[in-house]
């Protein structure tokens, strides 16, 4: 429930980015970027460096002085951290059989990921700390599971944190504690990219406000790079909204970057925000359109949406992976037959993305079975404008990975 309750205010992120003042710090500022195809030549503030860069084809040598520190990143495929634990899942069938899929992290894989987790900082200030505390949490839940299949780069940003968003009395520069992420983000990016990241293709993949920053560093900084878009293999940016125009794949957003259509497509954006069809987005829904809570959508622009349980259109079954609780089976007590920190429910969820009414979401049915042993539904939900954000990434997380395993097959055979 702790989990949970995380993952959902992390929602609330996203929608007080999409507000007025917010919204100006996140997407209106006039971007510091000196170059689409160089890092930018000062260091930030931070901690002193402490390692050895080694120079980049891609971007002019630049070292950050914090992330040059490695103890400023949540995960690194150079450190033991939280992206090396067991993520296996115990599969649930409906005849009330279950299997364990075990995952190993490969530390020679041959791309990168670079991940931007939600809101999850319990600190006592607008902004949280360089020091991963539940952070750690989120990303083990979200992420962890494909470092088998990519070295994993998790930058600790300087988040809003709860406090922050909750206690509109807490004192400190509200404008400044929403660009602050963002400044990190970026920090964190140019520094990867010239000393760790030699050539190798990269998968970006964020959530809620993860999402949000990792769609301005899409749009200021790689989409109109070309040396940046040609080690792209996607970005996977959940619980968010990557404007499209209406009908489109391209454009508003991005210029050069589109949406994936089919898991052998690289160099593209997967995103969706997610509603059960029970429970479809309200007209004050907090997700599923550009501009946000009480903001109308740009005219002639929708939220993009991709199901990665069918790329291509249409419904598809969708593999989840959410943390193991006692709600998996109508019997709580079975629960306890489950060991692995991941549960699954084979071919109980569908998904479609759907365009109605304004809102662009992936909507979710349930096949309930009363007669077996499992659960009806899925936990995720906090009110109607919520939808299933909380579990955006957990319902389909198995498909995600299915999908980046194809689009790395593709751009490693390109190469």
């Amino acid at each position: 429930m702790r989990r949970l309750t995380i993952i959902i205010m992390s929602a609330l992120l996203v929608t007080a980015c999409s507000g007025s003042d917010s919204k100006e710090a996140i997407t209106d500022t006039p971007s510091t970027e000196v170059s689409t195809s160089e890092a930018p030549a000062t260091n930030s503030p931070g901690e002193t460096t402490t390692t050895v860069a080694t120079p980049s084809t891609i971007v002019a040598p630049y070292i950050s002085a914090t992330y040059n520190d490695p103890a400023h990143w949540t995960c690194r495929p150079d450190m033991t951290d939280t992206c090396d634990d067991d993520t296996s899942v115990t599969l649930i069938n409906a005849d009330g059989t279950t299997q364990v899929e075990t995952f190993t992290p490969d530390p020679n894989a041959p791309v990168d990921c670079f991940y931007a987790y939600p809101t999850a900082s319990e600190d006592a200030t607008l902004n949280s700390d360089l020091i991963a505390g539940r952070e750690k949490e989120v990303a083990f839940q979200q992420a962890a599971r494909l470092s088998t299949s990519c070295r994993m780069f998790a930058p600790t940003y300087r988040s809003v944190t709860l406090a922050g968003l909750f206690n509109p009395a807490m004192p400190g520069d509200r404008t400044q504690a929403w660009l602050t992420p963002f400044e990190d983000i970026k920090d964190a990016w140019n520094h990867y990219l010239a000393n760790d990241n030699q050539g190798r293709g990269v998968i970006l993949l964020g959530h809620s406000q993860g999402t949000g920053q990792l769609i301005r560093l899409m749009k200021e900084v790689i989409d109109p790079s070309e040396s940046q878009r040609s080690i792209l293999i996607s970005a996977i940016m959940l619980g968010g909204a990557v404007s499209v125009p209406e009908g489109e794949d391209l454009g508003a957003a991005m210029q050069n970057i589109p949406l994936c259509r089919s898991s052998e497509q690289t160099g593209c954006i997967m995103t969706y925000a997610s509603f059960r069809d029970t429970a479809p987005p309200p007209a004050n829904a907090y997700f599923g359109k550009p501009g946000g809570m009480g903001q109308p959508a740009p005219e002639g622009e929708m939220a993009g949406c991709t199901n990665p349980a069918a790329l291509s259109g249409g419904s598809g079954v969708l593999k989840s992976a959410f943390v193991t609780a006692d709600w998996a089976f109508t019997d709580p007590a079975l629960a306890a037959s489950i060991t692995t920190p991941f549960m699954s429910f084979p071919d109980l969820l569908e998904a479609e993305c759907v365009y109605e009414n304004g809102f662009s979401y992936l909507q979710i049915h349930t096949n309930a079975d009363p007669t077996d042993s499992r659960a009806d539904a899925f936990k995720g939900d906090l009110s109607p404008e919520w939808g299933t954000h909380a579990v955006d990434w957990e319902v389909a997380s198995l498909n995600i990975l299915d999908v980046v395993n194809d689009e790395i097959a593709v751009w490693l055979a390109t190469q």
